[in-house]
């Protein structure tokens, strides 16, 4: 039978962090459903591979511990940089992994550095298949993501059946790099929304209204949206911006990879760019950790 018919029997789940854990939990609580022999995770820290263990994960030495023999490898970490290292690295999973392994990034990378990696990949029968994840902590711990996922036809119905145990929707965007296309664009255009509805607050407030008011009479008007009943409701509003969640730094990073394929297209992109601007402030202004609508502090300024 060849590899890329074969069924897949083992898994390996590297990058054990708030989205990954639960992600990598919810895979292995219901592996048996879907003919999975064994999960194997990887982590630096020892926290999660203990709570994992508890649920019936395989804890692995290593990275290269993990992969080693698995039919698909899943890694989610914080961006390209990292997944480049983690395959093409020192010791990289590239040469460990065996020809007809699929690896998997969840994480949210750079389309070009996506379908380089692909092509290395290739040129070891490693099939690539970029899957980055949206939606909250919250969605992965009840296994209801979205994912979008960019690769061949053939390699996304081979492995749909293990994205949907950790997401709701699994939707095939194209080929590589089309899954992070469609993330990429997805939080720029999120981006700016939000901070037009920080903008918006701002005004109401200092101008007499009270902002609960405002966004209540937007959400019957053309103004509604996604960002405004999340996002504004609930964290604009009452101006509370965590850690441990979507931090101002990570929504930097994931800009940063649509200005760059902008880029690559020889486009300009003013909104965006004026996102970033206000990204710069806001890590400047101390909130880089913080969940990342805290943008509105710095837009919540007097005017130099």
């Amino acid at each position: 039978m060849p590899a890329s018919d074969a069924p897949i029997r083992s898994a390996a789940f590297i990058g054990l962090g708030v989205m990954g854990e639960p992600m990598c939990r919810n895979l292995t609580t219901k592996k048996q459903s879907i003919g999975l022999e064994d999960v194997r995770a990887f982590d630096l820290r020892p926290d999660p591979l203990q709570r994992l263990a508890d649920a019936g994960a395989v804890v692995a030495a290593s990275a290269a511990e993990a992969a080693l023999d698995a039919d698909v490898v899943f890694v989610s970490l914080p961006g390209g940089k990292e997944v480049e290292a983690i395959l093409c690295g020192d010791h990289g999973l590239l040469s460990v992994m065996k020809p007809g392994t699929v690896f998997v990034d969840l994480s949210t990378s750079p389309v070009t550095l996506s379908r380089e990696l692909a092509a290395k990949g290739q040129a070891k029968d490693i099939a690539y298949v970029d899957a980055p994840v949206a939606r909250t902590r919250q969605a992965a711990e009840q296994g209801t993501l979205a994912i979008m996922v960019g690769g061949s036809p053939e390699l996304f119905a081979r492995i749909k059946t293990l994205l949907k145990c950790f997401a709701s929707d699994v939707l095939h965007c194209g080929d590589v790099g089309c899954g992070q296309m469609v993330k990429i664009l997805n939080n720029m255009v999120l981006f700016q929304n939000v901070v037009a509805l920080s903008e918006a607050l701002t005004i109401a407030r200092h101008a007499g209204m009270d902002g609960d008011v405002l966004f209540n009479a937007l959400t019957n008007g053309s103004g509604d949206s996604f960002a405004l009943r999340n996002h504004g409701m609930k964290a604009l509003l009452p101006g509370v911006f965590p850690e441990q969640a979507f931090s101002t730094v990570y929504a930097q990073k994931d800009l940063s990879y649509a200005l760059e394929l902008a880029g690559d297209i020889d486009r300009t992109l003013s909104g965006a760019e004026n996102v970033k601007a206000l990204f710069e402030k806001t890590v400047d202004a101390g909130f880089g950790d913080n969940y990342w609508p805290a943008v509105i502090n710095v837009i919540d300024r007097p005017s130099d």
